[in-house]
């Protein structure tokens, strides 16, 4: 398999987000890493949700 096609600066900020070190981060599944952006983008928006309720 060979690694991700993305810029080292999306690397490196998708690896702090994720938690994840770079050398796993650029040898994971393409499938696994959207899966995870995936649920990093819905963690991410439930917050924002939740204070958009509040102001309701």
């Amino acid at each position: 398999m060979k690694p991700l096609q993305i810029s080292p600066d999306t690397a490196i900020t998708l690896s702090k987000k994720l938690n994840v070190p770079l050398e796993h981060l650029m040898h994971m599944p393409q499938h696994i890493l959207m899966q995870k952006i995936a649920e990093l983008a819905k963690s991410e928006a439930e917050p924002q949700a939740k204070s958009e309720e509040d102001q309701a």
